[in-house]
Parts: structure tokens; C-alpha cells; sequence
């Protein structure tokens, strides 16, 4: 058995209800993500403010959309503590292009543009592409069916 092939992949949820679940998460993580990011900007407002408050939005993100997907979306139940770290760290390791995707759309449009509203944009097409991947990464590394194991 491949080393995250220990989830089931609910087959019998159809692919348009999956893809609406998909998709109102992807929503809630990136206003989770947005929201994050400008209560760190709030807080925080010296040296690296912005970076800081990327990285504080990115995490939040991440747990929030692996919490709702791994439940929702995947309906996997980890059967043990080293499981649960094997999933959550393979889910954020498929992450970590996406992440890139996303940081490099919002930070370029904040330099493009040099405004708040060319940065939020950025963030939103980043991170609305970036997810796009990811599902079709978690559903064929993370989140694998016992049966194709």
C-alpha cells in the first residue's frame, strides 16, 4: 500500500455535487485566507507586515480547507495519530505548488498594480487556480481509495 493509500474516496457522491462542495470551500478557506491576512495586517504593522500576514492567512487557509475536505469532499476517517500526520502532511506538501501559484499571483499584482484591491485580486485568481490543481492532486496522492491501493 502506497503511503497515503489509506482513506476511501466517497465514489458514490456525484461529480457535480462534489465539485459545488469543492468549489463553496475553496470560498470559505480563501475568505478565511483574506480575512487572516488583514487582521495580521491590523495587528502587525512593522518590518515584513506583509509577508507575515500572507503566511498567517496561508495557514489558516490550510486548515480550514484540509478540515473541510478531508470530511466533505473525501470522507476519510484516519484510523491512527501517524495516519492522521501522514495525510495531513502529504495534503500540505501538494500544497506547497499551489501555495506558490497563489503568493506569486497576489504579489505580482500588488507590485504590477501597487494597489490593495490588484493585491486582493491576486490573491483570489491565485488561489482559485491554485485549487483547481490541488483537487485533482489529493484526489490522486492524498486521498486515495482503499480499492486502488
Amino acid at each position: 500500500m502506497g503511503i497515503f493509500a489509506h482513506s476511501q474516496l466517497n465514489r458514490s457522491m456525484p461529480s457535480l455535487k462534489i465539485a459545488t462542495r469543492y468549489t463553496a470551500f475553496a470560498i470559505v478557506a480563501t475568505l478565511v485566507n483574506l480575512l487572516s491576512q488583514e487582521l495580521s495586517l491590523a495587528l502587525y504593522q512593522a518590518a515584513f507586515a506583509l509577508p507575515a500576514a500572507i503566511l498567517a492567512g496561508t495557514a489558516a487557509g490550510l486548515i480550514t480547507k484540509y478540515t473541510l475536505d478531508k470530511i466533505y469532499i473525501f470522507n476519510h476517517v484516519s484510523t491512527s495519530p501517524k495516519e492522521a500526520i501522514k495525510t495531513f502532511s502529504g495534503y500540505t506538501l501538494t500544497g506547497v505548488f499551489t501555495t506558490a501559484l497563489f503568493w506569486i499571483s497576489e504579489l505580482g499584482l500588488h507590485w504590477l498594480f501597487g494597489t490593495e484591491a490588484a493585491r486582493i485580486t491576486g490573491a483570489i485568481l491565485g488561489l482559485a487556480v491554485g485549487y483547481g490543481i490541488k483537487y485533482q492532486l489529493d484526489k490522486r496522492y492524498v486521498f486515495l481509495s482503499r480499492d486502488a491501493a
